[in-house]
């Protein structure tokens, strides 16, 4: 089938739901005379007229409903398959949502996400920096496409975690020159005045079952908020060892990489099982498997 003919049965297909040239004209965006000449045309070619018209708009002829009902499936099977392939196989236009945790995007989701839209200019990404049980949640509901969160924290049939890498805690604190901080600690041998996460984070869940002593300095809700106040001399925290020196730079802190005992947990990409993840979320998992092998 050439693809004016494709044009003007699926025009017609069109014409034939509204029962009117000029909504189906809104709806195709093509001028009525334009609409009609091809309407005209598509009917020389089969000899056959496809609608009369009544009081009420056109109505379809014999012919008309035989092809309608031979060609209106056949249009939305090829339709619907094509948007199938798109979507699991090909990555088109579109948005993708992704929601982690508050500390991969200091040094994992910001080069994650430039890598692939560079290379994907047509997608919209957008990605939401929640708490651990919040990221499973918006994954779960399908408010998110795919999550980056620990795999501590994901008890869900619905849910598909893969491990990206294992992800080692350090100890920040002030840069004082007068008095360098150590270079090895042992949390277990004095309690830690610490500026900590509130107790629906992942992180402060960690401290609460790995026997570490501590006592709360202060509860905050971001990694900037609790870099300011242990640089003020609130107390030290914990945090990924993988978060820049740059960034503790800024706030004039340093960090003790040489702790015990030793608190590890493993980062996941969590995406729901049903629906199966379309070829934008397949896409993006994979630069972020790429990105995983390079902190490992």
């Amino acid at each position: 089938m050439s693809d004016e003919l494709d044009r003007k049965i699926r025009n017609f297909l069109c014409i034939s739901m509204h029962g009117s040239i000029s909504a189906a004209s809104e709806q195709l965006n093509v001028s009525q005379p334009s609409l009609s000449r091809q309407l005209a045309s598509l009917e020389a070619h089969l000899g056959n007229p496809l609608f009369r018209r009544t009081g009420r708009g056109l109505v379809l002829t014999d012919a008309g409903t035989h092809l309608a009902s031979l060609a209106g499936p056949a249009f939305m099977a090829v339709d619907a398959a094509i948007a199938q392939i798109r979507d699991q196989f090909g990555i088109t236009q579109g948005s993708l949502r992704l929601a982690t945790v508050h500390t991969l995007t200091y040094y994992f989701l910001g080069d994650l996400v430039s890598r692939f839209v560079h290379q994907n200019q047509d997608v919209n990404v957008s990605f939401m920096a929640r708490s651990s049980t919040e990221v499973v949640k918006l994954v779960e509901s399908g408010r998110a496409d795919l999550g980056f969160v620990y795999d501590s924290e994901v008890a869900s049939k619905e849910l598909i975690s893969m491990v990206l890498f294992t992800e080692s805690m350090s100890m920040v604190v002030r840069l004082d020159p007068d008095n360098p901080a150590p270079s090895v600690v042992d949390w277990s041998q004095q309690p830690l005045r610490l500026v900590v996460f509130p107790s629906g984070y992942a992180l402060r869940r960690m401290l609460d079952t790995c026997a570490v002593p501590y006592s709360v300095a202060a509860e905050v809700e971001t990694v900037d908020a609790m870099l300011e106040l242990v640089s003020s001399g609130v107390g030290a925290c914990i945090l990924p060892t993988l978060i820049p020196q740059r960034v503790l730079d800024q706030y004039h802190l340093t960090r003790i990489t040489e702790v015990t005992p030793a608190l590890n947990r493993k980062v996941v990409a969590i995406y729901r099982a049903d629906p199966p993840p379309t070829a934008i979320t397949k896409a993006i998992l994979g630069f972020a498997i790429e990105a995983a092998k390079a902190l490992k």
